[in-house]
């Protein structure tokens, strides 16, 4: 039987696994790889790379399971590869196909030395699917969305094999380091898959009403096992369509096309990054490239210390530095904070969450924080600018949330949860929580001034 390395990147999973069902089906005797790539280890926030080395555990167990075994190397890609293919004469390799600019190339180098098979798995519909009727990308959301919803996909999930063939005990695998699992996220296929049947089952009836709420559970916390595919873009994806087909209630539908919506909002991303590469290193809009930023380094560093006096903003900040996660909304409060208050580039910000996110993923991170600073593609417009207090109020309304993340205010009433410059004197002053680092009325107007000037100067130039 020939053999043929399976290398796993994003798609840790058994279930519903088209790289390594499209492996099996041509007879081949499957080899698992990851592979540690030094250069994305040292740029990964530590408790992503705690999740995906967990996931890695969890991964191999269940290999093990199915007689075979997790072969870990680290090192550059390539040359893994080419070695490993020497040692076990493999005639083919298949991964899943990633969509990254450094994937890609990455991609392309490794075929130089092995025919290199990728399989659609990372998104339900790979990017160069969802087209327009004229060839070229979607860059509005909601076009995009309505053809990827017109596009047909199989509703049959591909099940886990029951046995694979075994992997020859004397081919080397590196051991993977201890590492403290996450309550807030234990890793794994199984746990993904309980989550999502968890929101399945009922509280995907209320997300519409509970998504933005900042004091409630009421979003389904798959993002960290979407990102390194411990459960299937499709499986999440057909869910979603079950649910909405299983009521009758039109609110409940409702919210239950909303949540699928949000799936969408994920493949538009990784279609623009696709598309679009250079939105990695620069706005998508041409005529909002050139904002007169501040270049601050204590205004960052009071923003990431979620010391900037705005109780909803500070919380986002410390659930993000002690957990490795935040609220979608809380995202898009603290990324409006920085890029309109503080007037500083949305890049700083998106290479703060991309250092911190455990579900951190460069086409989301990329595409929400151009979003929010309004200079993106499909953007919110450059002269919306979030008001931290009103906010805070709408979707934290009794203060449950920033007590929560700010112990300074846990003793501080509803009347000044959201205001506590407008405390007694005397209770802020034992809180030791600070007063507003900008004024956010005077920060909204320069704000205002600096994308306005933007966009008049890029009217003046030739090449736009």
């Amino acid at each position: 039987m020939a053999t043929a390395i399976w290398w796993i990147r994003r798609d840790l999973r058994l279930g519903d696994n088209p790289t390594l069902a499209a492996a099996l089906s041509e007879g081949y005797s499957v080899i698992p790889l990851f592979i540690l790539d030094p250069r994305l280890l040292k740029l990964a926030a530590p408790k992503r790379k705690a999740f995906l080395l967990g996931g890695l555990q969890q991964l191999d167990q269940a290999l093990r399971q199915a007689n075979s075994r997790l072969v870990i190397r680290m090192g550059e890609p390539e040359t893994v590869i080419e070695e490993l293919k020497e040692e076990t004469e493999a005639a083919a390799l298949f991964a899943e196909e990633d969509y990254s600019p450094y994937a890609t190339r990455r991609d392309e180098r490794t075929a130089r030395y092995i025919p290199f098979y990728r399989v659609v798995g990372a998104t339900v519909h790979h990017p160069a699917s969802v087209l327009r009727s004229n060839g070229e990308p979607y860059t509005v959301f909601t076009p995009f969305s309505k053809a990827w919803k017109a596009l047909p996909f199989s509703p049959a999930l591909l099940r886990a094999p029951a046995a694979l063939p075994p992997v020859r005990d004397s081919l080397r695998s590196e051991s993977l380091p201890e590492i403290q699992v996450s309550t807030l996220f234990p890793p794994g296929e199984e746990e993904a898959k309980r989550r999502l049947e968890r929101f399945i089952s009922g509280p995907i009836y209320e997300y519409l009403d509970g998504r933005n709420r900042l004091d409630l559970e009421g979003t389904s916390a798959l993002s960290p096992y979407l990102r390194f595919g411990m459960i299937s873009a499709r499986q999440v994806a057909l869910a979603s369509l079950k649910a909405i087909e299983d009521t009758a209630d039109p609110a409940a539908r409702r919210s239950a096309e909303a949540w699928l919506n949000e799936l969408i909002w994920r493949e538009f991303f990784s279609a623009i990054l696709y598309h679009f590469p250079h939105v990695l290193r620069e706005a998508f809009n041409p005529t909002l490239r050139d904002i007169p930023w501040q270049s601050s380094p204590q205004d960052l560093e009071i923003w990431r210390a979620g010391l900037t006096g705005y109780p909803v903003v500070d919380a986002a900040m410390r659930q993000l530095a002690e957990t490795g996660w935040m609220h979608n909304r809380g995202r898009m409060i603290t990324a409006s904070f920085l890029t309109k208050d503080l007037l500083i580039n949305w890049q700083e910000g998106e290479n703060w969450f991309m250092s911190q996110l455990v579900d951190g993923d460069p086409a989301a991170n990329n595409g929400g924080w151009q979003w929010t600073a309004g200079v993106g593609t499909d953007a919110a417009p450059y002269f919306r600018v979030f008001n931290p207090t009103l906010q805070a109020k709408q979707f934290d309304p009794q203060g449950n949330y920033i007590r929560r993340w700010i112990p300074e205010l846990a003793d501080f009433p509803v009347k000044y949860i959201h205001t506590p410059w407008a405390a007694p004197g005397e209770l802020l002053r034992k809180s030791g929580y600070p007063t507003p680092w900008v004024d956010h009325s005077v920060a909204r107007n320069r704000a205002l001034w600096a994308y306005s000037f933007a966009k008049e100067n890029a009217k003046k130039s030739p090449h736009l």
